[in-house]
């Protein structure tokens, strides 16, 4: 088993729609002693880790009434200092070989995260695991809420507004090398628009049946052959609302977490290498069991960054 270092880094970043609390997720997990637990999780046995802080965002959370792109100007500056500081996280590793752990923070997040790890590893051709229960292929032009977290997926396939797609230094992905995985609360115009895409789509229910994670596997495996390492963006809501997870916009019929588990685990080892894992849309809410959680954040980072013939 080879042993790879790991930066942290962490987006404290609600800017994205329209109320705050997701920006202190990093503080939040960092609390509860994630590091700790991903320290102690078999499949990371050895990892050298560094935590690389977060990126500077204050305010995290300003209440904007705009129809088409909330907090247009603040989200143009804020992802070029998060694609910064995930370089430099990645530079100071000193490591060819490390890979990068996101603490967020809204989905807007992975965007900026994918951004830095293409500025740190010039030439790199990503594929996408987008984990979510939303689409976040939306466009200033077909958003129903100017909500810009609905958004970032279509930003990393160089889609939408000009400002934010390049901030986010897109497209960092092909479409065809991108799949949304859990996928099921979409706008109507978003719907169309993945399906004439090229990105592949697994629901929570195809993921929930052999048949569904042999399909995965398989697209998985077939993507791996030309690219040179994976992005998995994993927004929390992707999981059934039934864990009572500590999350912004809870969504009932979700992944289970081991269905979610091993959805990221056959994509760990489908070939390429992950370079990148985010968790976001964690928020303490009244009621949510925030440490269990922060344990499946631990889970599915061990999922997604140990070696591939770690077993995890």
């Amino acid at each position: 088993m080879t042993a790879r270092t790991i930066v942290i880094c962490g987006s404290p970043t609600a800017l994205g729609g329209h109320f705050g609390g997701m920006e202190r997720a990093p503080t939040l997990l960092r609390g509860l002693g994630l590091r700790d637990r991903l320290a102690a999780r078999p499949g990371l046995a050895d990892t050298t880790w560094l935590d690389h802080g977060d990126a500077a965002n204050d305010p995290g959370w300003v209440a904007d009434p705009h129809p088409r792109a909330k907090n247009l100007d603040r989200l143009v500056a804020y992802l070029g200092r998060l694609a910064a500081h995930v370089e430099s996280g990645l530079e100071q590793s000193g490591n060819e070989a490390s890979a990068l752990l996101v603490l967020g923070g809204d989905c807007t997040t992975h965007a900026g995260a994918m951004a830095g790890i293409r500025r740190a590893r010039p030439g790199i051709q990503l594929g996408l695991a987008w984990f979510d229960a939303h689409g976040d292929f939306n466009t200033p032009d077909t958003t129903p809420s100017g909500n810009v977290w609905g958004m970032p997926f279509a930003m990393a396939c160089g889609r939408g507004d000009e400002r934010l797609v390049a901030a986010a230094e897109g497209p960092s992905v092909r479409t065809l090398d991108a799949g949304l995985f859990g996928g099921q609360v979409l706008d109507e115009t978003e719907s169309r628009m993945l399906a004439a895409s090229g990105v592949a789509q697994f629901g929570a229910g195809m993921l929930g049946d052999p048949a569904g994670q042999a399909a995965a596997a398989a697209w998985a495996a077939t993507v791996s052959g030309r690219i040179d390492a994976w992005y998995v963006a994993f927004d929390m809501d992707a999981l059934d609302a039934s864990g009572n997870w500590a999350i912004a916009m809870p969504e009932t019929d979700g992944l289970t977490r081991s269905a979610a588990v091993g959805a990221v685990r056959a994509i760990a080892t489908s070939g390429a290498p992950v370079i990148g894992f985010g968790a976001t849309a964690i928020m303490d809410r009244e009621g949510a069991d925030l440490p269990g959680t922060m344990e499946a954040v631990a889970l599915l980072a061990e999922a997604a960054l140990a070696p591939a013939d770690a077993g995890a």
